[in-house]
């Protein structure tokens, strides 16, 4: 199986680092949104992206420092990048070789930015969320300029493993930049909510959250197969028969 996550706005390039490393399979499309978007004023990223004018002066700064190729000396890899609530519940740090290995093939981080990221791929850091309304050249949307090449990428690694089903753990902002039509394997979307006076609903930030138990918790015991994660009871989630489809599993706890 192959799981899909969205990025976080909060990046960090200090930390552990590692020798081995590869390169986004989308760099090139990158480059010419990172070019499009360096030639923005700090107000016109304000605008764009609808932040402070605190977040659009380093968002502006990254873009200017945009710079390629990547190598260990100007960036780090994508999964040691990322923070925020749902990486924060991966535990990089104790992460071995073979598990990092194992995440490369098994976990795929959605992107504004970068389309596709696979773990070790080097990224700078930058901001662009998937439903900023970028135009560029020849789209209106992100969506539009990554119309197609992320499922492509997917349905390709999909093709490589043993278990083809993709697990979307990604929001619904990132998760609208595939076409599932056209992806050509299964897709199971895994939900957590909280039950409150007997009714559940979906809490975004206890969510995220539960997203990263669940990605922390393939990667160390390196599961391949969508069933096993029927087993998952990180945080008191436990799965959900009666409330689940077929293409969609849903896990619940008692709301905290």
């Amino acid at each position: 199986m192959l799981l899909i996550v969205s990025p976080s706005k909060t990046q960090e390039m200090k930390g552990r680092t590692l020798e081995q490393y590869s390169l986004p399979a989308l760099l090139k499309k990158s480059e010419l949104l990172a070019r499009r978007l360096s030639m923005l004023s700090r107000k016109e990223l304000a605008e764009l992206m609808k932040i402070s004018p605190k977040l659009a002066e380093s968002t502006f700064e990254r873009f200017q420092q945009f710079t390629l190729p990547f190598s260990l000396d100007n960036a780090r890899q994508a999964l040691l990048v990322f923070r925020g609530d749902q990486f924060s519940l991966l535990d990089i740090n104790r992460y071995t070789d073979e598990e990092f290995a194992f995440a490369q093939d098994h976990l795929r981080i959605l992107s504004g930015l970068y389309g596709v990221l696979r773990p070790l791929d080097l990224i700078q850091p930058y901001r662009l969320e998937m439903a900023t309304k970028l135009a560029t050249e020849n789209e209106k949307t992100l969506y539009g300029f990554w119309n197609g090449y992320i499922t492509d990428h997917l349905r390709d690694t999909l093709a490589l493993l043993d278990e083809p089903v993709l697990v979307n753990l990604a929001s619904d902002e990132y998760y609208r930049a595939l076409q599932p039509d056209n992806l050509g394997y299964p897709v199971v979307k895994i939900t957590f909510k909280e039950i409150k006076e007997g009714k559940p609903r979906v809490v975004a930030i206890h969510a995220k959250r539960a997203r990263g138990m669940m990605v922390d918790f393939v990667i160390r015991h390196r599961l391949i197969r969508p069933g096993m994660l029927k087993d998952f009871t990180g945080g008191g989630y436990r799965y959900s028969e009666d409330v689940s489809t077929e293409q969609e599993w849903v896990f619940t706890r008692l709301q905290q």
